[in-house]
């Protein structure tokens, strides 16, 4: 019997470790699915299994597993560790040691940069608020004034960035949306005081918050009780299954992009459907439901066989090779990469809306037909009943902020509204 060894760390304690312990689970109940399914290439029966070391959230510890991973030829196969630092840490390893590096846990858009061994699974940072911005073009308000706030962490600055853009398409444009203040930088007591009037002053309605999950859940907390009144919010972190216990009664209405939602209507060619990776993922563990950087995991796994059979398990540059051709979906959703950089092109990322203590999914480009019927988007439409304010939550602390007060452009009139 062959034996296929993935090998990876994880942030079982440190920081991370919520998410880490996640994507652990994951990638056991993967290995068992694998080797229950009979599991074999050129006829012969293979056992798969997993290596995982812990990180403990830091990068120094990440790169010692990775070179000792690839020293010893302890794994057959990585996978990348979560979180875009860590990956960032131990991309020069794998690099430099030519094995394939299939990426679950690190957006950062930079990552692709100088990597030829890199295959990402997830959409890219820049990416994740381009449905927010979509959602807000549709909504009736005669002017968007926007608030976008970021922690001073490449990711986060590459969400906001990829945002930024997004507010200056034509059709943004042409909706009303335009940028009155952006931030970067850490969510210290300060924050507040520092932010508040810029808000006020530029009659903000629109706040986005880019960073880690404290920083987002301190930013939004800051909009709900300093009674700031923003009807719009949405943050990176929100779509985490305890943003909302976090948040309290200030989650109503929050909107926040997400990577994989098990109610999203996948029919996955490779795998399990979203529904039974729940109930499974449940079953072996707390009870507790996963996130998404499970489901990216388990994902992973999947695609690395689906290219393991086209490519044969030894040689790693023909594994990169074979992921360039392969065009399927799994849980997670559509799959397929950038033949040049190894990106992800194929992955859509959905939009969610926390409505009485549960998610509800929301489609950013609501039919025009059903616009009319509400000063909401169809989607907006599910809460308007109950709708009091939406808000967002957020991640990180840095070291510096930069604040900045855009007021009007190009002779627009300061109208009210």
């Amino acid at each position: 019997m062959r034996k296929l060894t993935f090998g990876l760390s994880l942030p079982l304690t440190g920081a991370y470790a919520n998410f880490g312990r996640q994507v652990e689970r994951a990638l056991q109940l993967f290995v068992s699915d694998t080797n229950a399914s009979g599991f074999a290439l050129e006829g012969e029966r293979c056992e798969a299994a997993l290596i995982c070391h812990d990180d403990a959230s830091r990068r120094d510890r990440a790169a010692e597993i990775y070179r000792a991973l690839a020293a010893n030829h302890e794994a057959d196969l990585l996978l990348g560790p979560y979180s875009t630092a860590l990956t960032r840490a131990v991309i020069p390893i794998t690099e430099e040691a030519r094995m394939l590096l299939v990426n679950h846990g690190g957006a950062a858009d930079d990552l692709h940069d100088r990597a030829k061994m890199l295959v990402s699974v997830l959409s890219p940072a820049s990416t994740y608020m381009h449905g927010f911005i979509r959602l807000v073009s549709s909504l009736k308000m005669h002017r968007k004034r926007i608030a976008i706030a970021a922690a001073d962490t490449p990711f986060s600055r590459t969400v906001a960035a990829g945002a930024e853009a997004a507010c200056g398409e034509r059709r943004a444009r042409i909706h009303g949306i335009r940028i009155r203040l952006r931030y970067t930088g850490p969510f210290t007591e300060r924050t507040p005081a520092m932010l508040t009037g810029g808000l006020r002053r530029n009659r903000i309605n629109v706040m986005l918050s880019a960073g880690s999950y404290e920083y987002d859940l301190a930013m939004m907390r800051f909009a709900a009780e300093q009674k700031l009144f923003l009807p719009v919010l949405g943050c990176v972190a929100g779509a985490m299954h305890r943003f909302a216990r976090d948040l309290g009664d200030a989650s109503e209405g929050l909107v926040a992009p997400s990577q994989w939602e098990p109610a999203a209507p996948i029919v996955p060619e490779l795998g399990p459907p979203p529904h039974e990776f729940v109930r499974r993922f449940r079953d072996v563990g707390d009870g507790s439901m996963p996130d998404y950087p499970a489901a990216q995991a388990y994902a992973a796994g999947l695609l690395m066989l689906a290219a393991i059979r086209a490519a044969g398990p030894c040689d790693q540059m023909r594994l990169r090779t074979a992921f360039n051709d392969l065009r399927t979906s799994t849980l997670f959703g559509q799959f397929a990469v950038e033949p040049a950089s190894g990106r992800q092109i194929g992955h859509q990322m959905v939009l969610v809306q926390w409505h009485r203590g549960y998610k509800v999914l929301i489609d950013p480009d609501p039919p025009p037909d059903r616009i009319h019927h509400s000063d909401f988007s169809s989607g907006w439409g599910v809460v308007t009943a109950s709708l009091r304010a939406l808000r967002l939550i957020g991640p990180e602390s840095g070291s510096d902020y930069r604040i900045e007060h855009l007021g009007n452009r190009e002779g627009e009139d300061d109208e009210r509204d």
